[in-house]
């Protein structure tokens, strides 16, 4: 794929407005009652969407153990969805995270998202695993391969892991990652076209050809995008920096320039070939419902929890 110049892209995008998408949600376990209601009210109108998965989030060391399986038992009792069930490797030994994975697949989970993670409380510094645990990603990977036959996604950043020293070392790792099993990379959320497009040419010539997933985030705080950019160390390009200036204020022009911003984002990957989009939803169904009605996705089925949606 050879990277297209702006006009080039528009003029993609604009030819790509009638192709449909494959679209996959993340979601994290909620931590009190009302957070409980709002995740649930979000699955309940993003599943008739036919999401190729939807996944939910782990905390380092565990510390979401129960919240996530209790979020996975429900998906996979009440819901036709097909969740994917994160797992990172810091602060636990090697026994607890192959535990964790046998109790997963023994719950009905065959899908994993494998992840380092971030050390408990720490804001992406450097990390120095034990003696007994799993150094990195790549390990996890290979330890639930030999577990058991997952499906197995691992992450990619299009503008390189904090820690890493450069793109190609990240590409290193992320060829590691495919050796060990890997069958999906899905990318750090970003705003730079072009950096992403280069990545995956980098990527390409290394011989890697697993599906790369753009990451997308719809912008649902000013101030959040920016706080989360300056920790992945994802760059908000000029025209993004611009459009979205002063709209903390003003939540409705903030939630239609959004949604119009990611769907245009969205349709010039699709254009490029990248059909499948995986969302961080932040828990929130509308902006991304929003943007999916508008590259073409569309409620297959009627899908309810019942009196428990809010519970």
């Amino acid at each position: 794929m050879n990277v297209a110049n702006k006009a080039e892209l528009t003029s993609a995008a604009s030819a790509s407005k009638g192709a449909r998408a494959r679209v996959s949600f993340e979601f994290f376990p909620p931590k009190t009652p009302e957070l409980e209601t709002q995740l649930w009210k979000a699955v309940d109108r993003l599943s008739p969407l036919n999401p190729t998965f939807v996944s939910v989030t782990y905390g380092a060391g565990g510390s979401t153990r129960e919240r996530t399986f209790g979020v996975l038992r429900r998906l996979l009792a009440e819901t036709p969805l097909k969740p994917a069930a994160h797992l990172t490797c810091v602060a636990a030994t090697r026994d607890e995270v192959d535990e964790v994975l046998r109790e997963y697949w023994a719950a009905g989970v065959r899908h994993i998202v494998a992840l380092r993670g971030d050390p408990p409380g720490s804001l992406g510094g450097a990390y120095e695993p034990g003696p007994d645990s799993y150094r990195h990603a790549t390990d996890l990977a290979a330890a639930a391969a030999k577990i058991a036959p997952f499906e197995i996604s691992v992450a990619a950043y299009p503008e390189k892991h904090p820690e890493s020293p450069s793109i190609l070392a990240d590409i290193d790792v992320l060829k590691a990652k495919v050796d060990a099993g890997a069958t999906r990379a899905i990318t750090q959320f970003f705003l730079d076209m072009d950096q992403f497009f280069r990545f995956v040419d980098q990527v390409r010539k290394a011989g890697i050809t697993i599906p790369i997933v753009p990451g997308i985030m719809p912008v649902t705080s000013v101030k959040g995008l920016s706080r989360m950019a300056a920790i992945s160390h994802a760059r908000i390009p000029p025209e993004a920096a611009r459009v979205f200036e002063g709209l903390d204020a003003d939540p409705e022009t903030r939630a239609l320039v959004s949604a119009s911003f990611a769907t245009e984002m969205c349709h010039k990957l699709i254009a490029q070939g990248f059909s499948e989009l995986h969302f961080y939803t932040l828990n929130r169904a509308e902006l991304v419902y929003a943007v999916c009605r508008m590259l073409g996705v569309r409620d297959t089925a009627t899908v309810g929890l019942g009196a428990g949606a809010a519970a």
